[in-house]
């Protein structure tokens, strides 16, 4: 089968802001952020609902001289970003299309995130990429997916693989995907369907994570406290920092503003008063803490 390689037009990338740091720092910080993603847990959240073939890269070595981090996109395509450029720069895969929109006759029907090649394996895949930071809530659903949700409480890990179950995947296979296969040189029936989340998840404050899954305790990656809870946070030699959610996916030692308690409890008050759950870093001593301050 004759593969051709199409390089992905991705209409987002086209303006790019860069981190306005030194260049040899710059360097440094662009390979720690691809560092970062690459390392970034993996959630195979696999169960007889959903029972997915998950995606995780290789190791290898990556040139990273090319990259460029998006900062003023958002995050998911900033992950978009990472993820493309470690694909088109990697030994193993070879990155046939990204971000392939199939079109109907009177409205668009979606979006096909990857179509590669695996040399390794000689497969054709088709792949959705997620990057999602979740909050363990048990009181949620019945199943452990539906504990799962978004620092605002508007998306849940159950809703994500949802859609990808009855949406994104089936694309691949409705008529209006055939031509634009045909084009490509690709047999659907050849492709292989596999999903991509790259989870952040947070616990509330001394729960045991042994008690989940092992596939949730691998990406657990902090905690999560209430506002009314934030004062037990308190140290004169801590320092903290809230990134805006941009800056999510930097290395925590990226981040230039560190603040006191008081001026960060100050900065928390007013976006928990607007129903926003501020990301917090706090650093004492040598160690660094994720959590999250919730308004819920």
């Amino acid at each position: 089968m004759g593969l051709r390689y199409t390089p992905p037009t991705v209409g987002a990338l086209r303006h790019r802001k860069t981190l306005n740091i030194p260049y040899n720092k710059k360097a440094i910080l662009i390979k720690n952020t691809l560092d970062y993603f690459i390392k970034a847990p993996d959630l195979k959240a696999v169960s007889g609902t959903f029972p997915f073939s998950f995606f995780s890269f290789s190791e290898e070595g990556i040139d990273t001289s090319q990259f460029q981090f998006t900062s003023n996109l958002m995050l998911g395509k900033q992950a978009e970003a990472c993820f493309e450029y470690v694909l088109k720069h990697a030994k193993r895969y070879k990155l046939l299309t990204a971000n392939i929109q199939i079109q109907g006759e009177t409205q668009t029907l979606g979006e096909l995130d990857y179509l590669i090649y695996d040399t390794e394996t000689q497969k054709t895949l088709h792949i959705e990429l997620a990057c999602k930071f979740y909050l363990f809530d048990d009181s949620l659903g019945a199943v452990p997916e539906a504990k799962w949700i978004g620092p605002n409480r508007k998306d849940t890990l159950q809703e994500k693989l949802d859609k990808v179950k009855e949406k994104q995947f089936p694309l691949l296979y409705k008529p209006e995907t055939a031509d634009f296969l045909k084009d490509l040189h690709l047999d659907i029936a050849t492709i292989e369907q596999q999903i991509c989340i790259k989870s952040f998840l947070f616990l509330p404050k001394d729960f045991d994570k042994e008690k989940l899954p092992r596939q949730y305790q691998e990406c657990v990656v902090g905690t999560y406290i209430s506002f009314s809870k934030f004062d037990t946070e308190k140290s004169n030699d801590a320092q903290f920092a809230i990134p805006d959610k941009k800056q999510w996916l930097l290395p925590p030692e990226s981040l230039t503003e560190w603040f006191s308690f008081s001026e960060t409890k100050e900065k928390i008050a007013s976006l928990v008063t607007n129903k926003k759950s501020p990301l917090v870093y706090k650093k004492q001593k040598g160690i660094l803490e994720k959590f999250f301050v919730v308004w819920w």
